[in-house]
């Protein structure tokens, strides 16, 4: 990347501090102040993990808080999304391939179609999250279950859902919700205190995503970023915040569009006017390219997300941040 000023989070080698921390009965989050969350479900015969962390080496640390409170068996994975950062750590999870790793059907088609590229880009944007990132079985993860809307889950006694409740940060977008205690694994559907990456969003569907998780009413929230969310008026904070960035980068973004400007100029305008509230959430710098990217796309009629390849990322990055 010698012809290009390098990605904001290539410099970002500052280690975080992990929490390991209960959020009700039978829910965990392990979270690494705005690094990749991760939920945890302890049902009755065995665990539920959402989100698997970038590497197997980097989901033993998970694996090894997992057995400091349970030793029953990991059994199943759940993707919430297809990005490499959360789900290329599955095959720690599992012992001789005994588990199972749920998607919806939309994750998997997006892995079928971009999956790879996903990959050597995300590596290439943010190599800290990918410690010792030789331990990734060579290919991709793929789910060995899809479901296409909702798929109930038992954990003994436990019912968990799996449900795709509107596309957002991808097209594919899957929350595991708890019922009778009311708590969420959003994955990156909603973050707190962390920018949300819209690279492959549906700014036009996620406000209203969102709108359909709070109508649940969850009293608990792992977030795919930030700290856990454990009282009903956290859980509306997070929501609130992550639905402001995405209505206030795709307006600024759309007024641009409109006004005929080009993608730029249209990046520069939206950056200082987010700047003043949000320039203190983690990753800011980072997605704020990627975000604007793909909301003038969609503003400009594009309605699918493209695919981002290293190559396409040095790109974009040159010629908004170079």
């Amino acid at each position: 990347m010698s012809q290009a000023k390098k990605f904001a989070s290539q410099a970002d080698m500052e280690e975080k501090k992990i929490t390991f921390s209960q959020i009700s009965e039978h829910a965990w989050a392990y979270t690494a102040e705005g690094d990749p969350n991760t939920g945890i479900v302890i049902g009755d015969d065995c665990v539920l993990v959402a989100d698997t962390q970038a590497t197997p080496a980097m989901a033993a640390d998970v694996v090894r808080r997992i057995r400091e409170v349970t030793d029953k068996p990991i059994k199943y994975v759940v993707l919430t999304h297809y990005h490499a950062v959360r789900v290329l750590g599955a095959a720690g999870y599992f012992e001789k391939g005994a588990g199972h790793i749920l998607a919806s059907q939309d994750t998997r088609d997006l892995i079928v179609e971009r999956g790879e590229a996903d990959k050597a880009s995300e590596i290439g944007r943010f190599p800290r999250l990918f410690q010792n990132v030789e331990t990734v079985p060579p290919g991709l993860t793929w789910p060995t279950m899809t479901f296409t809307g909702k798929m109930t889950l038992w954990l003994g006694k436990l019912e968990v859902q799996l449900i795709q409740l509107g596309r957002g940060h991808t097209k594919g977008d899957t929350v595991v919700w708890l019922p009778e205690e009311r708590t969420l694994l959003s994955g990156d559907l909603v973050e707190f205190g962390a920018t949300p990456y819209a690279g492959d969003a549906y700014f036009q569907d996620w406000p209203q995503t969102l709108d359909n998780i709070a109508a649940l009413k969850p009293a608990a929230l792992v977030p795919g970023r930030g700290a856990a969310l454990t009282t009903p008026a956290e859980v509306a904070e997070g929501l609130t915040g992550t639905r402001n960035f995405i209505s206030d980068v795709y307006a600024s973004v759309q007024e641009g569009v409109k006004a005929g400007r080009d993608l730029n100029t249209v990046y520069k305008d939206t950056y200082a006017k987010l700047k003043p509230k949000y320039s203190q959430w983690v990753i800011f710098d980072h997605c704020m390219p990627f975000d604007v990217s793909r909301a003038y796309d969609e503003a400009s009629g594009h309605a699918d997300p493209r695919v981002w390849t290293a190559e396409r990322d040095i790109e974009m990055w040159k010629a908004l941040e170079g």
